[in-house]
């Protein structure tokens, strides 16, 4: 199982970074980005860059996950 969404995630990751804004999975990844950074901005314990990260990790796992 572990194995499967590790190739998901280099699939879906390489047609992202290959199609770039066309590949349907890029703005909902970057929004998520913009949205963890917005959240993790007045939080003591998480910085607007972990927040990024966090946001887009959580929407890319939907995105291969619904």
């Amino acid at each position: 199982m572990s194995n499967d969404i590790m190739q998901d995630l280099k699939t879906e990751v390489g047609g992202m970074a290959k199609q770039g804004m066309r590949h349907p999975s890029t703005k909902p990844v970057l929004t998520g980005a913009a949205i963890g950074a917005v959240v993790g901005w007045p939080l003591p314990l998480i910085s607007p860059l972990a927040g990024a990260v966090i946001g887009a990790g959580f929407m890319l796992y939907k995105r291969l996950r619904p």
